[in-house]
């Protein structure tokens, strides 16, 4: 089996309930497909086979994830019973969460007679969002420290939305200061809304 010294890496400085998960599917994929080859795209473990990217895998602080490609056509169901993970098995935390071997291998197959035929995975169609609306007691805060001011003018329209909405959903006056209060702090030190989930 050739594997990629960077994954070992990966594997061995992920939190401890992570590591099983990954060292399982990292053996499934390599049994169910010989050929594949081991990478790292995006800072993710990664699998390819025959030039594309067959499944991807990661660790986060509190939950892994797995996903094909492919998505539908490898795994024949619908996207992620999780719909804020990655992949399309939600947040794994025990290999149990797992589909089990045989099903783990028919789905790589799948992946791997769907890159065979050439099919690509169809694209999402997105619709352009209009600008996000600056709430007054973020903007408030944000002029009150300049440092988080200037992260938040210079990120994508994206970005900015992710930080909005975040702090627009809180329920409560307290969670949505609270919030306030955490997104200057970040954005002061140049931080993106997710930037916890960024690395293991």
């Amino acid at each position: 089996m050739a594997v990629d010294a960077r994954i070992d890496a990966y594997i061995a400085k992920s939190v401890s309930f992570a590591a099983p998960i990954l060292t399982h599917l990292r053996a499934a994929v390599h049994a169910a497909c010989p050929q594949v080859e081991e990478t790292i795209r995006w800072g993710m473990p990664s699998f390819t086979y025959n030039g594309s990217i067959l499944c991807q895998m990661a660790a986060f602080k509190a939950h892994a994830s797995f996903g094909f490609w492919q998505r539908e056509q490898a795994t024949g169901e619908a996207p992620a019973k999780d719909k804020d993970a990655m992949g399309q098995f939600g947040r794994l935390t025990q290999v149990g969460d797992l589909p089990s071997d045989a099903e783990l291998a028919a789905m790589i197959e799948r992946a791997m007679a769907v890159i065979d035929s050439g099919v690509k995975a169809p694209r999402p169609i997105k619709h352009p969002k209009p600008p996000v609306a600056l709430p007054d007691d973020l903007a408030a805060a944000l002029v009150a420290m300049p440092a988080a001011q200037a992260t938040y003018d210079g990120f994508p329209e994206g970005q900015k939305r992710e930080y909005v909405e975040w702090i627009t959903d809180a329920k409560r006056a307290e969670t949505r200061a609270s919030r306030i209060a955490d997104a200057v702090a970040w954005m002061a030190e140049g931080k993106r809304r997710n930037w916890k989930y960024e690395r293991c």
